[in-house]
């Protein structure tokens, strides 16, 4: 079906106020909920193993270490289960109310692991009630993405997609950034002590503000104009989920293997590779941070290019690029980082986010593009989620498995490589017919028009009626 959109009037798109507003609205929330996951993805690297993992940790300092790393990856298992509640709601009631929703849910969670208590003091209660609350991050995460993916890419122009759908892929970074500053001023204007006593609750206590800042952008945040129109239309009656596992299960599990290399790569940036400088190459906490923010700064700068580009030259092959540029740096880089050097060890992760740009920007457009719009938002989200569960979910804990077994760094980037090489294939499987096709439903779109004649608005001049859809009247 056509666009409802002409091409010159595509090609001459000037970004409206609404449009902003929901680039501002995506970006900021998922910069918020992914914060929240950073932020406990960081101290599961420098604090939880002494705090709530005492018994591991004092039979062997590395398995408290690992069970840490388990404690991370515990809640990406909920994540699709987040995901189809997300993705049920969302695909029947509407973006905007799942994505306040997951805000709050996210946001709870991450200030209370800021006032929970440690084992010494509650003893087994403690790391129980943390692994509850690491699991609600995850049930909310589940639904996050999904949300503000399509919040961005169905406002966006079909030019365009790639380049909008970017703005809520920015939000990883971004969140790492914020999560890594917040960790750096703490480990710098405290005392190592102060640090290990109660400055690394301040960070999660903090969230409570950013859930404010986020609640008050996306309330003003519109609904997606397919949404609108599809609500319009009434056929969400049907079961989203249920029709998705029927017809579009072989999208689900392509989306999830072409994610599963970018997520697990993106792991050793957000928190691995501070783990590993600090505890193995015996650098400072401050040092192996700032890594981590040049890491966030490169990996903001290529998503965005990413998006950009791959309205340009294609999706599948801008990811192809960045995959490829993961494959063959993977090893290599572990002989940069191996020097604890912090000009080299900040270049190898600099360099590795130049392939996680590519692989991650145009994410949202490729996912929106894959699934038809009734089943969209679950589709991607739960596509999204296991992909996580595939590749980042246990990512840290098995490099550190890797390296206490091997002793050698470098097997890390082997299975880096391989994990990459598989959604590399993955996403060569794509469509290339997928990229800027209309996201609308043909069939029920025009089901509507037949039973509402009188709430389609007239054809431009000049717009062959015969292919372009008609509009229909907001209410």
């Amino acid at each position: 079906m056509a666009s409802t959109t002409s091409a010159p009037a595509q090609l001459a798109h000037t970004m409206t106020r609404e449009e902003r507003k929901v680039l501002a609205g995506t970006l900021v929330g998922t910069t918020i909920e992914w914060y929240d996951f950073f932020i406990y993805a960081q101290a599961a690297a420098f604090i939880l193993a002494t705090h709530f993992f005492n018994p591991a940790g004092e039979q062997n300092a590395t398995l408290g270490q690992v069970v840490a790393w388990a404690s991370l990856g515990i809640s990406f298992l909920f994540r699709p289960l987040g995901a189809i509640v997300a993705g049920h709601i969302g695909d029947k009631y509407g973006r905007k109310i799942t994505l306040v929703m997951t805000l709050f849910g996210m946001g709870a969670a991450t200030t209370l692991i800021g006032l929970l208590p440690t084992y010494e003091q509650i003893g087994i209660a403690a790391p129980i009630i943390l692994l509850v609350l690491r699991i609600l991050q995850g049930f909310s995460a589940g639904g996050e993405w999904g949300g503000a993916a399509l919040m961005s890419v169905e406002h966006a122009p079909a030019n365009k997609r790639g380049f909008f759908g970017a703005y809520p892929q920015i939000g990883v970074p971004l969140g790492v950034l914020m999560a890594t500053l917040f960790m750096f001023g703490l480990s710098t204007i405290l005392t190592p002590e102060q640090f290990e006593a109660w400055g690394w609750r301040v960070p999660f206590l903090f969230s409570i503000v950013l859930i404010f800042v986020g609640w008050l952008i996306r309330r003003s945040v519109d609904e997606s104009p397919v949404f609108l129109e599809m609500r319009q239309r009434a056929k969400e009656s049907s079961a989203p989920l249920g029709q998705l596992f029927r017809t579009n299960s072989p999208q689900v599990i392509l989306a999830a293997l072409i994610f599963a290399a970018n997520n697990a790569a993106g792991y050793l940036v957000i928190a691995f590779f501070a783990s590993y400088g600090t505890k193995a190459l015996g650098m400072s906490r401050p040092e192996t941070l700032i890594a981590t923010l040049v890491g966030g700064v490169g990996w903001l700068i290529f998503t965005m290019f990413g998006g950009w580009i791959s309205d340009k030259i294609g999706r599948k092959l801008t990811f192809q690029i960045g995959y490829g540029i993961i494959i063959l740096w993977a090893i290599p880089m572990w002989w940069m980082l191996n020097t604890a050097s912090l000009p080299l060890f900040a270049a190898a992760i600099l360099i590795l986010t130049i392939g996680l740009g590519p692989s991650y920007g145009p994410q949202s457009a490729m996912y929106a593009e894959m699934f038809p719009a009734r089943v969209r938002y679950s589709g991607v989200s739960i596509g999204y989620a296991l992909g996580s569960i595939i590749g980042g979910a246990f990512a840290p804990m098995i490099a550190q498995l890797l390296l206490n077994r091997t002793g050698a760094a470098w097997t890390i980037g082997l299975y880096i490589s391989l994990i990459s090489l598989v959604s590399f294939i993955a996403v060569s499987f794509v469509k290339k017919s997928d990229q800027g096709k209309d996201l609308h439903v043909a069939e029920v779109h025009q089901e509507y028009v037949r039973a509402h004649p009188d709430e389609i608005v007239p054809p431009v001049a000049g717009e062959p009626e015969t292919t372009a859809p008609a509009r229909i009247r907001r209410h």
